[in-house]
């Protein structure tokens, strides 16, 4: 395929006697600077048919829990944390977050997910009792909890080293790693944004040992630091390499992508920045629904791509339907970071998530974190068919 050169040779070429090829960097990086979206649209629409087929799209109902904004990372995008001694400094006990479970579980919800910050005053026993208590108290919620940089930042204040760590809270009873602190698998951007976050390499290797332990991970990119297109086609080519070496070695990958813009409004890095022509910050709806056809063109090793209506709103989600996404996303029910840095509708019911998905022409289906489809009810209309619960 070295001799395709331009974008529609390119486009031509994806699916080829029904299968999604591997497209190369340099492909990619035609596609993203000179195809027109409608085709990337189309094509990625044809690709999310070979690993989802169907008129189904997928939702989650889920709760977001911050257990602590106590953070020492200090990233410059952020405007959640607070460093350790600030007067807004919060840690949530074991009972308080329990409270929170227990409203997802009266909404028919299945997963936690919860992260916080790299909190220097915590010891392990706090995170295993904390697991084993809402594991106790919850048993049939999955918590899919603390990204790959709390994991480092456990390890760093227990000693130990960061596959341990993983294997503690598993057997306490974690079921998954969230995708958090990607950002940009790419250190000439990573490091200038969050020069204490570690290197990408850190980043890809925790999900690589979370992975060789059966935890259930998925991958994320935030985009729109002023990096080149080259950066982001960079940043999901390390994420769909550790995909393939971790499908060699134990059959367990990312379950799904997700990317989105950075949210700049009430945050240091946007601040810096405002009225700067020296960077061209965040992205609007357009330059995202190019980067989600891009990333399902892209991620051939990636069963599903889901789409960012928090920080683009419900609208732009049902455009991302039909640029490629095969599920919506959650309904979150609480959210703390991203709406503290200015986006103001970050939750939703599973009513809205519904709608949304009807109004782009699709059939909703619940699932879980697994993406085991569940039984499904839709308010307005006659109950939906109960699946046989299977993983797309």
């Amino acid at each position: 395929m070295n001799n395709l050169v331009s974008w529609n040779e390119i486009l031509d070429s994806v699916i080829i006697d029904g299968l999604h090829r591997e497209i190369s960097v340099d492909e990619c990086l035609e596609l993203y600077i000179n195809a027109p979206q409608p085709a990337l649209s189309k094509v990625a629409r044809m690709v999310r048919q070979i690993h989802n087929p169907g008129n189904h799209v997928t939702y989650l109902v889920d709760r977001n829990v911050n257990y602590t904004n106590i953070c020492t990372i200090n990233c410059q995008f952020c405007s959640f944390y607070r460093p350790p001694g600030h007067k807004e400094t919060y840690t949530q006990t074991n009972e308080q977050i329990s409270a929170r479970i227990r409203e997802l579980e009266d909404i028919g919800g299945s997963r936690v997910l919860m992260q916080g910050g790299v909190n220097p005053e915590l010891p392990m026993t706090y995170y295993t009792e904390l697991i084993s208590y809402l594991k106790s108290h919850h048993p049939t919620i999955d918590l899919d909890c603390f990204s790959p940089i709390e994991i480092e930042g456990i390890a760093d204040v227990t000693g130990m080293d960061t596959r341990n760590v993983l294997l503690e809270l598993k057997n306490a009873g974690l079921h998954g790693l969230p995708g958090g602190g990607a950002e940009m698998l790419v250190d000439e951007v990573r490091l200038n944004i969050s020069p204490k976050k570690g290197s990408a390499e850190n980043w890809l290797r925790v999900m690589g040992e979370a992975q060789d332990i059966g935890l259930t991970t998925s991958a994320t990119n935030v985009f729109g630091f002023g990096e080149e297109p080259i950066h982001r086609i960079e940043h999901m080519e390390r994420i769909r390499e550790l995909q393939s070496s971790s499908m060699i070695r134990n059959g367990i990958g990312f379950t799904s992508f997700i990317s989105w813009p950075v949210q700049l409004e009430n945050n240091s890095f946007g601040r810096k920045n405002k009225g700067s022509n020296r960077i061209e910050l965040g992205a609007g709806p357009v330059e995202y629904l190019r980067q989600l056809s891009i990333s399902r063109i892209f991620l051939n090793n990636i069963p599903h791509i889901q789409a960012s209506w928090p920080t683009m709103g419900l609208d732009v989600a049902q455009i991302a339907i039909e640029s490629g996404a095969d599920d919506i996303g959650s309904t979150m029910m609480e959210e703390n970071v991203v709406s503290a840095s200015g986006t103001t509708k970050v939750l939703a019911s599973e009513l809205e998530l519904q709608r949304a998905i009807i109004r782009g022409g699709y059939n909703p289906i619940k699932r879980d974190s697994d993406y085991n489809l569940l039984s499904t009810t839709i308010s307005e209309f006659e109950p939906m068919p109960t699946p046989v619960p299977t993983t797309l």
